[in-house]
């Protein structure tokens, strides 16, 4: 093979693997399955989500959207709900939406469809079980869609949601999470942050509850509200 067909090969091969990447990890992507990153753009609404919950610490969580008015969104694993099935119900009981984020919580890529389905199906079966909630929305852990995410999807009636702003609040410290939630909010951004650590027992979420209690009013005081996904994703209606 010639220099140049090394050359062309090789390019080709780096183009498929950009939009391989862009396919699995990018919010804006929707070729391994339906997804949206933002809400509607003609009202000053912010949707908060939450992934990785329930957990120990999601209580006062709770606690804190309550105080500023603030409906969420909780993407939530089926073990948790299963593992802590009467803090599950507060989240749905406290009129918060509830979507689904696989049952144990597996990076999915390079996985089978039928494992994909299993996961997906397995935590839609719990958390409707035990929260009454019919779950609409999925977010892939880890942000990182598979083939096969689609069919999945598609029979169980869900909506992959990804975000405007993923705040790390797993990894940074409180004031660089602020700084994330608070550059450049828009209409119709949706926020991704975390109430759980993935299956982690008792975790830590300190950083959270801090950024939140400093970024809310903030946002609150630009003259923002707070909707669920399915308020912010819908057009308003005459």
């Amino acid at each position: 093979m010639t220099g140049s067909a090394l050359t062309s090969v090789a390019a080709a091969a780096c183009a498929s693997g950009g939009i391989l990447a862009y396919a699995v990890r990018s919010p804006r992507s929707s070729l391994l399955a339906p997804s949206v990153y933002r809400g509607v753009t003609d009202r000053p609404a912010i949707a908060l989500t939450f992934d990785d919950g329930p957990s120990e610490s999601t209580p006062e969580l709770l606690e804190i959207l309550q105080q500023h008015g603030a409906p969420a969104t909780f993407f939530q694993c089926g073990a948790n709900v299963r593992r802590l099935t009467e803090i599950a119900r507060e989240v749905a009981a406290r009129g918060h939406e509830i979507g689904n984020h696989t049952d144990t919580h597996p990076a999915l890529y390079l996985k089978s469809p039928g494992f994909i389905y299993r996961e997906v199906a397995a935590a839609e079966e719990s958390i409707e079980r035990i929260t009454g909630q019919h779950a609409k929305y999925f977010r892939a852990p880890y942000g990182a869609r598979w083939f096969g995410l689609r069919s999945a999807q598609a029979r169980l009636g869900l909506m992959g949601v990804m975000w405007t702003t993923l705040a790390m609040d797993w990894k940074l410290p409180s004031h660089r999470v602020i700084q994330r939630l608070l550059s450049g909010p828009s209409n119709g951004a949706i926020l991704c942050l975390h109430d759980g650590r993935e299956l982690a027992k008792n975790p830590n979420i300190g950083v959270t509850l801090e950024a939140l209690r400093d970024v809310l009013p903030k946002l609150i005081n630009s003259g923002f509200h707070f909707e669920r996904l399915t308020e912010i994703l819908c057009p308003t209606k005459n």
